[in-house]
């Protein structure tokens, strides 16, 4: 049996997204059939929409979402009909190398739903990092649901993804310890999230360095004590003045730019960190100096998905929000209906919104 709803699909490369009627099928082994309640509108799917991540159109988008299982196919066992979760686009294989040396955040081998979800006319839809929740109805393999508590799904449904990526960022890759200096160069959702995961870790010195002042002044809300406009001064200069002349402990690059990147490299302290979490284009190249990058020690590392555990990750960030230590609602800036979805990119152009949220 399949059901017949409406989902947000990309159909070339650069076109306005649609809202069309798909077929999602009944799960079968290992897989779960989600009914979704909100799903956050993310970078990721605009780079879907534009090609740059492939060219497997037609896209089914959306990922950052949390709705409630309807049905789950056989050999299921973590998940059953009624569970309220999140979906996460990392399903943890648990026999992969990295999963058998006890990293399954570094899993080479997670999986989807088997079943393709599609067009009236049976043309194969690929999802949006195998989950494609801009729909009513979205088929995923049953490791990527990940059960907690019921919240509000609007806020849950961002760990998905973004907010995941800047949490864990700060929290796993890095990670930042107690009385750390931290800064974040990008104000957006992901960097917003990090600033709040650094004073999650306990960071002495948040520094918050973006072009435009009103993401600073929000970035104050999350955790930032010190902001920094980089159109207007030197954000390596700032953020040693702020740190007694030496560079931040951490330093957190959630733009993903050549240049943004080495501003990074060269405003951390001696031995300090650099974690990539902004996503570049297969363009980009970067150029530093190999003689600095052994001088100065440390590490630079990359953050793939926060390097997160969602099934350890999640349940645990869920909690916090429900004690009030983590404001997951303020990165809500609004709710819109599935056919917003396109306006919705264009406010994310503009830096109107850290996250508009489609609501079913």
């Amino acid at each position: 049996m399949s059901h017949e709803v409406r989902a947000v699909v990309a159909r070339s490369k650069g076109a306005p997204v649609s809202v069309e009627t798909i077929l999602v099928p009944d799960p079968g082994p290992g897989e779960a059939l989600m009914r979704v309640q909100a799903c956050g509108v993310c970078h990721t799917d605009l780079h879907y929409r534009e090609g740059a991540i492939g060219e497997d159109f037609p896209y089914l988008l959306g990922h950052e979402a949390a709705g409630v299982v309807e049905a789950v196919g056989e050999d299921v066992t973590d998940v059953v009909p009624g569970d309220f979760v999140i979906l996460n686009w990392r399903a943890v294989c648990g026999r992969c190398r990295a999963c058998r040396r006890g990293q399954p955040w570094y899993c080479f081998d997670t999986h989807n739903a088997r079943q393709r979800m599609t067009l009236k006319d049976g043309t194969e839809l690929a999802p949006a990092l195998g989950i494609g929740a801009f729909a009513e109805k979205t088929l995923v393999a049953a490791g990527q649901c990940t059960k907690v508590p019921q919240v509000r799904p609007e806020a849950a449904g961002l760990l998905g993804c973004g907010l995941m990526a800047g949490l864990g960022a700060a929290l796993n890759t890095a990670p930042v310890s107690r009385g750390q200096s931290v800064a974040v160069i990008g104000c957006g959702g992901v960097g917003d999230a990090a600033i709040a995961g650094a004073r999650l870790a306990g960071a002495a010195r948040i520094i918050a360095v973006d072009i435009d002042d009103r993401k600073l002044a929000l970035a104050q809300t999350f955790g930032a004590t010190h902001t920094v406009n980089s159109r207007d001064t030197d954000p390596v200069t700032a953020i040693r003045e702020l740190t007694g002349g030496h560079g931040a402990d951490v330093v957190i690059d959630a733009v993903g730019r050549p240049e943004t990147y080495q501003q990074a490299f060269h405003a951390r302290d001696l031995a300090g960190t650099v974690v990539l979490v902004g996503v570049p284009t297969p363009d980009m190249k970067l150029e530093l100096p190999l003689l600095d990058v052994f001088g100065r020690g440390g590490a630079l590392k990359s953050s793939w998905y926060g390097d997160c555990l969602p099934s350890r990750d999640f349940p645990m960030l869920v909690d916090l929000y429900r004690q009030g230590r983590l404001d997951l609602d303020a990165f809500v800036t609004e709710t819109i209906a599935l056919d917003e979805v396109e306006k919705a990119f264009e406010k994310m152009h503009s830096g109107e919104v850290l996250r508009s949220v489609v609501v079913f």
